[in-house]
């Protein structure tokens, strides 16, 4: 009988392992990893270990982080008893939970995937339940928390077709990772299907990013812009990457007047220095007021305050192929949406949004020009298609119970 390749993974895992301080290090001079916490990256905490059962949640950057802070809230609520863990694994999406995890949910950094640091995380905290999103499948983790009896839920389960084309490469490894998990909630029919072909089992559809609640805004710093903005129509450009920043400002600049301001807030904050420079605009992390025709917020955790001050909100990702960012964000606070024609990452739930309504695509330059000129010059069209936004994104929210009553036969375990 040939061995399993995860047998090999195991194994390459185990003589690599020695070398990863080093790398770890060497991340961490480059700003890829948080200096004073490496040790929580290979297993090592000074956390104590709080008495009860712990349930352990991993999402592992800031997308996957933030979609899971609904499941947090509810389990936090509905189980005060329990212990919780949220692991991420970029610098980026800790310092995004710092700012909103509950009191008392604990925040380590993920442990890398090798034997020896897997087996210090999993002796340190014992997990009764594991709780990964998206398609975070590390082999040794799932295979170490699975033999000790660790119940382990996939959620909001995204399989792209070529990730399960690189999983169907080692078909028996496929089965061992995906018939690992007591429960699976895919994100949509095409991953239930390939879940299913690699030899998991899954069950009703779930996707974290259409549940929760709206993002979070400071009353009074709201209170400040709109004083700022002085009655200025406002269009948001969320999440914009290299190549779409053109597109937008092209689209406004044609558009403009006098009364209409561009707020810009790149997917990647540290790029907001080199598009205030580029465009002329005023700058968020400067502490510059928005009194241009552009400003860019290049902050982080403040998106909230950015969409309820917007009156038209285009999402980016659309158009620089990356297949478009959650448009339940703007939905939530109901705010018309208009994005590029590359929405794949979340084809559900913009078609649902197309056919209410809600959302327009536009192709380029000249057609996105053309739909700010209609929702600008007729705010009652954007007020509609701002509640029919809203009205779906609350829709949203019933999956969310569901996914909980699922879980509970895997808490009560």
């Amino acid at each position: 009988m040939r061995p399993s390749p995860l047998a090999f993974y195991g194994v390459l895992t185990a003589l690599l392992e020695p070398l990863a301080p080093m790398l770890l290090r060497r991340r961490a001079a480059r700003g890829k990893e948080d200096a004073a916490r490496l040790d929580e990256r290979l297993g090592r905490t000074t956390r104590p270990r709080p008495d009860g059962r712990l349930v352990w949640l991993h999402g592992v950057s800031v997308g996957e982080a933030m979609s899971l802070l609904p499941l947090v809230a509810a389990l936090h609520a509905a189980r005060p008893e329990l212990v919780l863990l949220v692991t991420s694994g970029t610098r980026t999406a800790a310092e995004m939970l710092a700012r909103r995890l509950p009191d008392g949910v604990i925040h380590q950094y993920a442990p890398i995937d090798a034997p020896r640091t897997v087996k210090r995380f999993l002796d340190h905290w014992r997990p009764s339940l594991a709780i990964f999103v998206e398609s975070e499948l590390w082999p040794n983790l799932i295979q170490d928390a699975h033999a000790r009896g660790v119940k382990l839920a996939l959620v909001s389960a995204r399989i792209t077709e070529g990730t399960a084309r690189n999983w169907r490469r080692f078909p028996v490894a496929a089965h061992e990772i995906f018939s690992s998990f007591d429960l699976i909630l895919p994100q949509d029919d095409a991953t239930a299907g390939r879940v299913r072909r690699l030899g998991g089992s899954p069950g009703a559809k779930l996707n974290l990013k259409l549940a929760g609640e709206p993002l979070p805004a400071d009353e009074a710093e709201l209170a400040r812009l709109r004083e700022a903005c002085a009655g200025r129509k406002v269009v948001l450009a969320a999440s914009t990457h290299p190549g779409e920043d053109e597109i937008v400002v092209g689209a406004f600049r044609s558009v403009a007047e006098a009364d209409t301001l561009l707020i810009l807030a790149p997917r990647h904050p540290e790029r907001g220095l080199d598009l205030a420079a580029r465009f002329a605009a005023t700058r968020r992390a400067a502490g510059e007021a928005p009194s241009g025709a552009i400003h860019v917020a290049d902050t982080l955790g403040e998106l909230g305050l950015f969409f309820r001050l917007a009156d038209v909100v285009v999402m980016g990702g659309g158009w620089a192929g990356v297949g478009g960012h959650n448009p339940l964000e703007p939905a939530r606070i109901g705010r018309p949406i208009l994005t590029g024609p590359n929405v794949s990452n979340a084809a559900e739930p913009y078609a649902d949004l197309f056919a209410e309504a809600a959302a327009i695509a536009a192709a380029d330059t000249e057609a996105l020009a053309r739909h700010l000129r209609g929702l600008l010059g007729n705010p009652a069209i954007g007020r509609r298609m701002g509640e029919a936004a809203l009205s779906y994104a609350s829709r949203q929210s019933a999956a969310l119970d569901d996914a909980l009553a699922r879980l509970e036969p895997l808490l009560a375990a």
